[in-house]
């Protein structure tokens, strides 16, 4: 596929946030990629407990200054890079002052879950794209991994869908084990909603729970990575029921596999009843 654009969206990667195993395919897998040709590029966001000196991460001067609208609250997007020297690879970390610099990344010290994770999520989904869209780079592929992201499906499918810098891209959601086991806030599918979207778009994300947000990302990709052994089975049936092209468990762990499934997708005409 020469030199295809491939972006990929996480809340983790090593050695920057090493969380569960998402941590370590968003490391490896990437990488393997532009072995293969692929232009790659990687998005996360800053959570404080990521070194901002021992991993070399500086602000991205041209990139900031964005601010996204939540609940018609104006929140300031800072963009900073590091990168893999021995990958040649760059990392992009969407930083915000609330939302992002805490001591833990998705509970408090007592491990109870931050009750503004959905507006953390939504922040992180749509300063994603928005950031894609200021580097001026269009991503012919985007591999989304972690709840974190369960939204860029949605919004690539409706407010983004004709913007030229994603008209043409196709997405792949990894699926993983249950990643967390609390509840968005009950108004989250309402402030999700984006521009030339309506609550309908987003009345499959309603409940809020771990479910749902994968139910939500399957409804709007364009293919499915069974990326663990034990998924959910509300979420298999749901990855069942789009009847979308699936790429195995038992094929992951091979790369090979990934860039067979990318080519399957880029050149596999979908229909989307959004």
């Amino acid at each position: 596929m020469g030199k295809s654009k491939l972006l990929f969206i996480s809340h983790e990667m090593s050695p920057f946030l090493e969380l569960t195993k998402i941590s370590e395919i968003v490391r490896q897998l990437p990488q393997a990629m532009q072995d293969k040709g692929y232009e790659i590029r990687i998005l996360m966001p800053r959570f404080g407990n990521i070194n901002e000196r021992r991993n070399r991460l500086h602000e991205v001067i041209r990139l900031s200054g964005m601010n996204i609208i939540i609940n018609d609250n104006d929140n300031p997007l800072i963009i900073k890079v590091a990168s893999i020297p021995s990958a040649r690879m760059q990392v992009y970390f969407l930083d915000n002052e609330e939302y992002f610099q805490r001591k833990h990344v998705f509970t408090d010290k007592d491990g109870n879950f931050y009750a503004d994770n959905d507006e953390r999520m939504i922040f992180f989904c749509k300063g994603a794209l928005e950031t894609v869209k200021k580097l001026g780079w269009a991503p012919d592929m985007i591999h989304c991994h972690g709840w974190m992201s369960a939204l860029v499906p949605a919004y690539l499918k409706t407010t983004y869908k004709n913007d030229p810098t994603f008209k043409n891209s196709k997405l792949v959601y990894s699926i993983y084990e249950n990643d967390f086991n609390g509840v968005l806030n009950e108004d989250f599918a309402q402030k999700a909603v984006m521009n030339d979207m309506t609550e309908a778009h987003t009345e499959v994300y309603k409940p809020g729970t771990n479910a749902a947000l994968y139910a939500g990302a399957i409804h709007y990709s364009d293919g499915i990575v069974l990326a663990a052994e034990n998924i959910n089975e509300e979420v298999l049936n749901s990855v069942k029921n789009s009847q979308k092209p699936v790429l195995d468990f038992n094929s992951t762990s091979d790369t090979e596999n990934y860039y067979n499934f990318y080519d399957e997708i880029a050149n596999e005409e979908l229909v989307h009843v959004v």
